[in-house]
């Protein structure tokens, strides 16, 4: 078990990362906050070392995205709440930056979580094969049909890299 000023440097630290994770898998400031208590719970209960910053930011990543999957699977997630209740709520942003997250937010779940990883957190393709588990080339081509899905959704000129 964490000591209370190891779990307050680690809140401190990662509580801006994994609420927007959540709020990119879950779309919701319900369930992301329970996420968000069930990530630094087991934060707190864990006896696992890291090895250094970098360790420690991508167990949280792993761990924050593999509950929000779990929660999205459960069986009351899938037969209670409908699409239109999940597409109601919103994310509080300015008006030029809500029609960009409204197009990561449509991607296939594949491509939203490189997009964020990358774009968001600032973690390069070597790094997001690491936490997400996947050859670092698959990450580059997920992160070129992302990008050329967003250039589609927003408008943008399609041009091939």
């Amino acid at each position: 078990m964490r000591s209370e000023q190891e779990t307050i440097r680690a809140i401190e630290r990662y509580s801006d990362t994994v609420r927007r994770l959540c709020m990119v898998h879950l779309k919701n400031d319900a369930d992301t906050e329970d996420i968000f208590q069930t990530v630094f719970l087991k934060y707190v209960l864990s006896s696992i070392s890291f090895e250094n910053d970098e360790h420690e930011k991508a167990w949280f990543i792993r761990v924050t995205i593999n509950a929000c999957k779990d929660l999205l699977k459960s069986f009351f997630r899938s037969h209670i709440v409908s699409l239109d209740d999940v597409m109601e709520q919103s994310v509080e942003l300015p008006p030029d930056y809500r029609e960009v997250w409204e197009a990561v937010f449509s991607l296939p779940q594949k491509y939203r979580d490189v997009v964020y990883l990358h774009y968001f957190e600032d973690y390069t393709a070597p790094q997001i094969s690491r936490i997400i588990g996947k050859n670092v080339n698959t990450i580059y081509t997920l992160l070129t049909r992302s990008k050329q899905m967003l250039r589609k959704k927003l408008g943008g000129v399609y041009e091939y890299e």
